[in-house]
């Protein structure tokens, strides 16, 4: 009877010590110096034995099958996030493993603005060492991509979402745009999908006008203002004339607006053409598809700079000639929705 007591109490000691080597390995117990900092890239589809190597590897835990054997008692092993994790200060298993399940990798933080085009964005991610603005451009032009995203005969040009993205260093420009296109489905489909029946546009048309709204103007109380006077142009069979639709079908676009471009045959010239252009001008924000959605109650049919950021808006063409003789007085007036810049 002795005997098996003093085995139990050996088993229970036993148990008890090995219970607390375990919690001390995974709550205080660092790993061996090594150069700092460290690095790992989680990636899609890791296992939880590959990121436990992984971590082995670069020294960030001592012990691989001890880290795999936690993550698992807290039923973590499905819950761990892609990226890249960098440490810089040895750090308890138990720590490593709360950064992979929060996800407080490494990120490079992009914000992608209103109103930017394709091409404008591809040179803003390069300009911040983030992508290449050649692969952004033939990825944004891959058939297989626009196929995925239901956008291949549309083009992407509008369907991405200006917001602030976090991008793992290292993710391809294909992913980047994945992201921005899913974040459009969320936020700014649901809007152009509900639509509005007093309009007879499709969400893609809507999408297109209200990029020319985010171009036309960058004062929200504006926006269902400069929405209105499109709406009624549209109804009447009016030439939008609007400058941006213009540039964007202008290839190499040098800056300087002219007579000459007002009179070039591109499908997005709406001086020549009495209807909305092919397709978006730019990716625009929420404010400007809800003003597209939700046009002003008003007869507008002009408006003019004032050349403070505001625009005067007008019912009739006498009117609208006086307020382009006050406010444009170099150039002469003509009958369109802005007056030239």
């Amino acid at each position: 009877m002795k005997l098996i007591r003093t085995s139990l109490l050996a088993g229970v000691l036993g148990i008890a010590l090995s219970a607390g080597l375990f919690y001390y390995c995974i709550f205080y117990a660092l790993p061996p110096e090594r150069p700092l900092p460290a690095e790992i890239r989680v990636e899609q589809g890791d296992s939880l034995a590959t990121v436990a190597r992984k971590l082995s590897d670069q020294k960030i835990v001592s012990n691989g099958f001890l880290f795999s054997l936690w993550a698992r008692l807290r039923g973590a092993e499905k819950k761990i996030h892609q990226g890249l994790y960098r440490f810089d200060t040895p750090v308890p298993p138990h720590e490593v493993l709360d950064r992979l399940v929060s996800g407080k990798g490494v990120y490079l933080i992009v914000t992608i603005p209103e109103g930017l085009t394709v091409r404008e964005i591809a040179t803003l991610l390069e300009n911040m060492g983030i992508a290449s603005k050649e692969k952004f451009l033939a990825a944004a032009a891959d058939p297989n991509l626009l196929s995925t995203l239901g956008l291949q005969d549309k083009g992407l040009e509008g369907y991405l979402f200006p917001s602030t993205y976090h991008f793992v260093p290292g993710t391809s420009e294909h992913d980047m745009i994945l992201a921005m296109a899913e974040q459009f489905r969320k936020m700014s489909l649901p809007l152009l999908l509900r639509g509005n029946n007093d309009q007879q546009l499709t969400p893609h048309e809507i999408l297109t006008l209200a990029s020319i709204i985010e171009k036309e103007t960058g004062v929200e109380s504006e926006r269902p203002l400069v929405s209105a006077v499109f709406h009624n142009r549209l109804k009447r069979q009016m030439a939008l004339q609007s400058d941006p639709t213009v540039i964007y079908g202008i290839k190499n676009f040098n800056g300087n607006l002219t007579r000459k471009d007002l009179n070039e045959p591109t499908p997005y010239n709406t001086y020549r053409i009495a209807a909305l252009p092919p397709g978006p001008i730019c990716n625009p924000g929420l404010s400007s598809i809800r003003a597209a959605l939700q046009p002003a109650d008003v007869s507008y049919l002009y408006f003019v700079s004032k050349n403070d950021g505001t625009h005067l808006f007008s019912d009739t063409i006498e009117a609208h000639n006086q307020a382009v003789k006050t406010y444009q007085p170099v150039r002469p007036p003509v009958p369109r929705g802005k007056a030239p810049r």
